[in-house]
């Protein structure tokens, strides 16, 4: 069996009465690019802190390549830290910024020359090498930062919202970037975010965080088409939830009553009769058709977003939300016009209405 990069087990960490993690278990591949996703007081950056070495978890161990490193200071784990504010030293050059660890470290001025170069180059910065960080873009000043991180090639890079600062196209293409940078680099990342559209697009596996423990891990696909509980289901990518009972289910197929009549859906969970529940439809998921049924929608807003149209459909005092992608020479839905929608069961999910991590 392959060793993790790196291995949190049963990891809890406290500051007075609050629980800040909560017996918080993972194992990360090397070379994976892994994400830590969660709200404020999720417990996420009090993980990454442990990995390291900021924290010491009151409970649990940390391990980095197979090595206890629980007790171990941060300076003496294989790993670097790329924090939100970049951390530059503004009176150095981006030269200078990133070659501070290989001269702490003692390498020869040849050795200094050849890992600052390559640095530099893979983060896209050549000819950058004289110009101080107030004479760089936030985005370039984030590159630097990322230089600098990998000069030394550690086994893990964790990387506390580095992209917050930035404006969204610029953070757009630094997300690219990073994705970029650690296929060439193969180090692991170990990324902690609140932005699900990063963890998303750029995580291979990552780990969706509440109140100090982990809900759910798993790739971006699965966390996102099969989320574990309610609460994941609300908090990752937009859907359609309608409440009711179940009435009766076979082979994870329920039949759940709701205000609006009886609907078909997959069952996430075990569930019984009777159970209060929620079913989920993502907007990409609804099948939309021009109707004027008793039980049309009336199409209330329309939104083109370029690569398709998303809907808010108003139907039986419920609105809906519904995505459809653009065709060519397709004609989309105008507001005020009344529509009728539909979804398969297999493409809809039904929750308990409690989470369990509610």
């Amino acid at each position: 069996m392959t060793t993790p990069a790196v291995k949190i087990d049963c990891c809890t960490k406290r500051y007075g009465d609050f629980v800040a993690a909560d017996g918080v278990s993972l194992e990360i591949a090397k070379g994976e690019f892994f994400t830590l996703l969660g709200s404020s007081g999720s417990g996420k950056t009090t993980t990454l802190r442990m990995i390291a070495g900021f924290e010491r978890p009151d409970e649990g161990h940390i391990y980095i390549n197979g090595v206890d490193v629980t007790r171990l200071p941060a300076n003496k784990r294989d790993v670097h830290t790329v924090f939100q504010d970049y951390a530059l030293f503004p009176h150095m050059t981006v030269y200078n910024n990133v070659a501070f660890a290989p001269k702490l470290k003692g390498m020869s001025r040849a050795q200094i020359r050849e890992h600052v170069t390559r640095a530099i180059e893979i983060v896209q910065l050549t000819g950058f090498e004289r110009r101080k960080p107030i004479q760089l873009s936030g985005g370039q000043q984030q590159r630097v930062a990322l230089a600098r991180a990998i000069v030394d090639r550690p086994s893990v890079l964790l990387l506390d919202e580095p992209l917050s600062a930035l404006d969204a196209k610029i953070r757009a293409e630094v997300r690219e970037e990073l994705k970029s940078l650690q296929r060439t680099t193969g180090i692991t990342f170990i990324y902690v975010t609140h932005d699900q559209e990063e963890a998303l697009t750029m995580s291979d596996r990552m780990a969706v965080m509440r109140f100090g423990k982990v809900l759910q891990v798993g790739p971006p696909l699965s966390v996102y088409e099969r989320p574990a509980d309610l609460f994941v289901a609300q908090f990752i990518g937009k859907a359609n939830f309608v409440e009711g009972t179940l009435v009766g289910s076979a082979d994870h197929r329920g039949i759940v009553e709701t205000p609006r009549g009886r609907v078909e859906a997959m069952l996430a969970n075990p569930l019984n009769a009777g159970d209060k529940v929620v079913v989920m439809i993502r907007p990409e998921n609804l099948r939309i058709m021009p109707g004027n049924s008793p039980d049309a929608g009336i199409i209330r807003q329309a939104s083109y977003l370029g690569h398709g149209t998303e809907y808010l459909i108003e139907r039986n005092a419920a609105t809906f939300r519904a995505l459809e992608l653009r065709r060519r020479g397709a004609k989309p839905y105008a507001e005020g016009q009344a529509v009728e929608f539909s979804w398969n069961w297999e493409e809809a999910l039904v929750y308990r209405a409690e989470s369990p991590a509610q």
